[in-house]
């Protein structure tokens, strides 16, 4: 499979993927509103990565969002930068952008953080959101290409194996 073929795929899996994720997100609150037991199982599947905590969320149907504001914020930026990875990147190119980009857009969210980390501030859930937007926009632009450069390389040395074993 050619290359671009393999980026387009990793692509399409990676926004169908993301698409599931927030809708995951949004489940949990409307399972909650209809008093549906599975609501727990919806907020389960977050709460080894994400604090949950009620006043850090934004709420959909009375409930809060299976996630705290900042994560929310990453998915949502994670799910943009997909949708502009075609305009933004292609797919023929398996360069990564440049680690000061990826500094560049990691800084908002490490200080605001930080300083929250020390009790310095107390963010509003709105600036949790953008922070964590901006640092999720950047994101799929290294997840896809790496996948990518990954499963290529894979698929290199698996035919350097089968080319070696077909000469011996």
């Amino acid at each position: 499979m050619k290359q671009r073929n393999k980026i387009l795929l990793i692509y399409s899996s990676t926004l169908i993927g993301i698409i599931l994720w927030l809708g995951v997100v949004f489940m949990a609150p409307y399972l909650k509103s209809q008093s549906s037991d599975l609501n727990k199982f919806f907020y389960d599947i977050f709460s080894p990565i994400c604090h949950q905590i009620q006043s850090r969320s934004f709420f959909l149907f009375g409930y809060p969002l299976a996630v705290c504001t900042r994560c929310f914020g990453i998915y949502v930026g994670f799910f943009v930068g997909t949708g502009l990875f075609p305009f933004l990147k292609g797919f023929s190119n398996l360069n990564l952008p440049k680690t000061k980009i990826f500094i560049f857009m990691s800084l908002p969210i490490a200080f605001d953080f930080i300083g929250n980390l020390l009790h310095f501030w107390v963010t509003p859930n709105w600036l949790r959101f953008i922070t964590g937007f901006l640092w999720g926009k950047i994101l799929p632009f290294y997840f896809i290409i790496g996948l990518t450069d990954l499963i290529l390389k894979s698929a290199r040395t698996k035919d350097n194996k089968t080319q070696k074993a077909k000469t011996v």
